[in-house]
């Protein structure tokens, strides 16, 4: 996480969405809206080469 950047905001943010996802395992809509925020937090905090 630190290698793209993430401060103390965004660690947690992403903490919250795997408990989402754990406490919903089995719930696809969950899981899709999880993605969706992995995703943009990736285009927002890009892999530095």
């Amino acid at each position: 996480m630190t290698r793209r950047g993430f401060k103390e905001a965004e660690v947690k943010e992403l903490a919250g969405w795997m408990c989402d996802v754990l406490d919903n395992i089995n719930d696809e809509a969950v899981i899709e809206r999880v993605k969706g925020k992995v995703l943009d937090i990736c285009a927002r905090f890009p892999v530095y080469a």
